[in-house]
């Protein structure tokens, strides 16, 4: 007990607790989901399972990105300290922590219904299959993308019992705004990624990246004024829209001069376009 209760530190900052940026990023999008289904009024039992879920499951992704990048971050000044990477933890160690959560992320999906069960493991194979792409193709954003997204149509079946077709745009509008706002996560590391060999979206778009990161978050955005078209909101949706285009101009300005501590802040400043969305979305519905 003595030697697990010095280990919990070390668990926590593995699972990124102490960073609680990507476990915003996962669950806003996962709140429209669940807003849409229940045209602005989810049940609270759902409402528990998806929080939970995606607190769970981002500490999931978490241990087996460190796990299968043990070998690489010590090269890396971002990621130098991390547990695994100092050796701190064990891969013994992180295999049974990843275990662990996604059996309790598993345990919650199994409180909802079929159709929500069976897209769960859709959820798990691209959370288990993101850390090992940026060795085969540099496009790892867009399986991050698509493992960030997927708890849009999970949360919308749990809801409804069913799948709009209409959710797949909310989907499609995550994962390009993912890989824009992931790209500019790996435009911190993109000096030491090209040193080790490491791939990603950074290192293809190049001296492009300001270009297609703005292409990305512009289609991002149309795919979101063509879901509110689809699901008939309002005014208030539109604001939201409006204030999240005005933070998507804002993070271009951070970038412009590629520096990496404002990279890491246009990064981190996506939490407000999660926020300025379901705040739309939500007030929309409520002043119906």
């Amino acid at each position: 007990m003595g030697k697990l209760k010095q280990k919990l530190p070390l668990y926590w900052r593995l699972m990124r607790m102490d960073r609680p940026i990507g476990t915003l990023l996962l669950l806003w999008p996962t709140l429209w989901s669940l807003w849409l289904a229940a045209k602005g009024i989810p049940s609270v039992k759902n409402l528990v399972i998806f929080t939970l879920g995606v607190i769970v499951m981002r500490a999931a992704g978490c241990v087996i990105n460190d796990f299968a990048d043990r070998k690489i971050d010590g090269s890396v000044a971002r990621t130098k300290d991390r547990p695994l990477a100092t050796g701190a933890v064990s891969s013994r160690e992180a295999i049974f922590l990843f275990i662990g959560l996604c059996v309790i992320a598993f345990a919650l999906v199994l409180m909802t219904n079929p159709l929500t069960i069976k897209l769960s493991l859709g959820g798990l194979l691209l959370a288990f299959c993101y850390p090992f792409m940026k060795r085969h193709t540099h496009l790892p954003q867009v399986v991050l993308g698509a493992a960030f997204a997927w708890g849009i149509p999970m949360a919308y079946a749990a809801e409804a019992g069913s799948l709009h077709e209409n959710i797949w745009l909310i989907y499609l509008a995550v994962v390009l705004w993912t890989v824009a706002y992931d790209t500019f996560y790996a435009m911190v590391d993109r000096e030491d990624d090209l040193k080790i060999g490491v791939k990603s979206t950074a290192i293809l778009f190049g001296e492009q990246d300001r270009l297609m990161t703005g292409i990305l978050q512009i289609l991002a955005l149309y795919a979101l004024i063509l879901v509110g078209n689809r699901f008939e909101l309002g005014l208030f949706y539109y604001l939201g829209l409006t204030v999240a285009g005005g933070l998507f101009a804002y993070q271009q300005w951070l970038i412009r001069f590629r520096a990496r501590e404002a990279c890491f802040k246009a990064f981190l400043n996506n939490n407000w376009v999660g926020v300025a969305v379901f705040a739309g979305l939500a007030m929309d519905y409520y002043w119906r």
